[in-house]
C-alpha cells in the first residue's frame, strides 16, 4: 500500500475515479497505483501536480539512496573485524610513504608479516614516518589513562623492534605524548584510521579505510603531522 498517495489524495479530496479521469486510465490502473505499484514517470508528474507535491513525497522510494562520501572504502565495526590481510595489503601497496600513528604499538607488534612487510617497502626506497607513544609519559596531564593503556611496559621493547627498521632505509622514528583520539595508517594516498572512544579497548574501536579524495582523509593527516611535529626523536 502507498500510503503516502493515500493521504495525498485524501487531502486534495481526489478521488480514485477523478483521478482516473484526469490521467485517461482505468480506475483499476489507479488502484493499483494506491496498493504500490510505481507508475511511468508521465503520470507520476501529472500527479505529483494535481496534489501539489513532489514526486519524490509521493513515491519516497524514488529518492537517492544516501551513499557514503567517495573517499571511504569500507567502515569495520571493530579494529579486530579487520582482517591481517587489509592492513598487510595497505602497507604493501606504499611506493612513497608509509606513516603510521599510534598509541603504545602493540597492535603492529603483534600483527603478523607487518615488520617485513615495513622492512621491504623502506628496502624499496618507500619512507617510513613512525610515531609512538612515549614509554616515558604513560598517562596524560589530568592522570587519566593514555591511548597506550596497557601498552606502556611493552612501549620500549616495540620502539627497539621498530628500530630495527632504521638499517632498511629512510626510516624515522619518534615518540608522542598525546592521548590520541585515533591512530592513523598511511599508505600513499589510502588509510586506516582507528577511532578510539575512552573505556573501549582498541580492539573494539571501529576502523575507517579511507582513500585520499576529500575532507576527511586530510583532516586525519593534518592530524598526524600535527602530532609528527611535537614528538621527539626516539632515543
Amino acid at each position: 500500500m502507498n500510503e503516502a498517495l493515500c493521504r495525498a489524495l485524501l487531502q486534495a479530496r481526489l478521488s480514485e475515479e477523478d483521478v482516473a479521469a484526469g490521467l485517461q486510465v482505468d480506475p483499476k490502473t489507479v488502484r493499483r497505483w494506491l496498493e504500490g505499484r510505481v507508475p511511468y514517470l508521465r503520470h507520476r508528474w501529472a500527479l505529483a501536480a494535481m496534489t501539489g507535491l513532489d514526486e519524490r513525497d509521493l513515491w519516497p522510494q524514488l529518492r537517492p539512496a544516501r551513499s557514503l562520501p567517495e573517499e571511504v572504502v569500507a567502515i569495520y565495526p571493530h579494529r579486530d573485524a579487520v582482517p591481517s590481510a587489509v592492513w598487510l595489503q595497505v602497507l604493501a601497496s606504499a611506493r612513497r610513504e608509509i606513516a603510521i600513528l599510534d598509541a603504545g604499538g602493540l597492535f603492529l607488534a603483534g600483527l603478523p608479516g607487518a615488520a617485513a612487510t615495513l622492512a621491504a617497502r623502506a628496502q624499496a626506497g618507500v619512507r617510513l614516518r613512525i610515531c609512538l607513544a612515549d614509554p616515558d609519559f604513560p598517562a596524560d596531564a589530568q592522570g587519566a589513562a593514555s591511548a597506550a593503556s596497557g601498552a606502556t611496559a611493552a612501549a620500549g621493547a616495540i620502539l627497539a623492534s621498530c628500530g630495527s627498521l632504521r638499517g632498511s632505509g629512510d626510516v624515522v622514528i619518534r615518540v608522542h605524548r598525546v592521548t590520541l583520539p585515533s591512530s592513523v595508517w598511511r599508505a600513499d594516498d589510502q588509510l586506516l584510521v582507528c577511532q578510539h572512544a575512552y573505556g573501549v579497548p582498541a580492539g573494539k574501536s571501529p576502523v575507517l579505510r579511507l582513500r585520499q579524495a576529500g575532507g576527511m582523509a586530510g583532516e586525519y593527516l593534518d592530524s598526524f603531522e600535527r602530532v609528527w611535529a611535537g614528538a621527539r626523536p626516539a632515543g
